[in-house]
């Protein structure tokens, strides 16, 4: 048999993702023996700050390619809206999982969705991203910051700290909580994060055996899709302090890109759209950020920088 490492998360969500890649590439090779190398990342660890404060979503992956660079693990499973814009030299990412739900949850025990929460009422959430449409939409709502995994975040919700919060509709499905959702916000009411549903499997660029393994299990769907969203994030150098959203949609051969970025009090968003061919993904990625930049794009991460430098 084929001994088959992976670097994952110590979390619940983390390892079912691990395990769902697992499942997915022994299907297509049985004699894999799948072992999980479960790792605490610094990002796991400080749970009391925002991401932004304590180095990004970054710190979720540094720890797994640090595995796979001291050939402790051959490949990192990870949820692609946490990989930086910029995989590091040496790594490379040959295969996305088919995208489950890329759609935000609103999460509350008294409310349908934000529209209807009144006033002063406050929203939990740990996404800059999410914080600044929520903002921009609902400005008479306090959205406070929220960390934590997913059990941690319910708890806060239900011992009433907050009343209402939104997650990944992926990740609450993935865990067996999509009773707990009152509403999966559209795209037009919560753009979704670059990558968000989408499963990444990263291994070494020089470990040709298991690229070629990764490649039977590659979506050609997802990947073009995930192309286009983190072609416009790179050229945006988009991080965990940067408020971006980019979600692209497939019709058999067309694709139709939305991306944003704004101030994260929403006081100021710039968003804009592309529409081309499947083979154009990355170069339309490219193009919209360059717009957005352009139509005052450039001025809100400048404002940003000042905020967090």
């Amino acid at each position: 048999m084929q001994r088959l490492r992976i670097a994952t998360r110590k979390s619940k969500l983390a390892l079912w993702q691990a395990q769902h890649a697992a499942e997915c590439l022994t299907r297509v090779r049985p004699d894999l023996d799948v072992e999980l190398v479960a790792l605490s990342t610094r990002g796991d660890r400080y749970l009391d700050a925002p991401l932004a404060e304590i180095g990004g979503k970054g710190l979720f992956i540094k720890e797994l390619e640090r595995a796979l660079l001291a050939d402790e693990a051959d490949i990192a499973v990870h949820s692609m809206k946490d990989l930086p814009a910029v995989i590091p030299d040496g790594m490379v990412v040959p295969a996305v999982l088919p995208r489950h739900d890329p759609r935000d949850a609103f999460i509350s025990p008294d409310y349908a969705d934000p529209s209807r929460m009144p006033e002063g009422a406050v929203l939990g959430t740990s996404s800059l991203r999410r914080q600044t449409l929520l903002c921009h939409a609902h400005p008479g709502l306090r959205v406070r910051f929220l960390r934590g995994n997913v059990q941690t975040r319910l708890g806060k919700l239900d011992a009433g700290e907050y009343d209402g919060i939104i997650l990944a509709a992926a990740g609450l499905d993935r865990m067996n909580l999509a009773d707990r959702i009152r509403t999966r916000l559209s795209p037009e009411q919560s753009l979704p994060s670059v990558g968000q549903g989408t499963i990444g499997i990263e291994c070494r660029a020089d470990d040709d055996r298991i690229r070629e393994l990764l490649a039977e299990v590659d979506d050609p769907d997802t990947a073009v899709r995930t192309a286009a969203e983190r072609a416009y994030n790179a050229r945006l150098q988009g991080s965990c302090s940067t408020p971006i959203a980019a979600h692209a949609e497939l019709d058999g051969d067309r694709i139709h890109l939305r991306a944003m970025v704004g101030l994260p009090d929403g006081s100021r968003l710039v968003e804009g759209e592309r529409r081309g061919e499947r083979s154009e993904a990355e170069a339309l990625g490219d193009d919209l950020g360059q717009e957005i930049l352009a139509r005052g794009g450039r001025e809100i991460l400048a404002e940003i920088d000042r905020m967090t430098s």
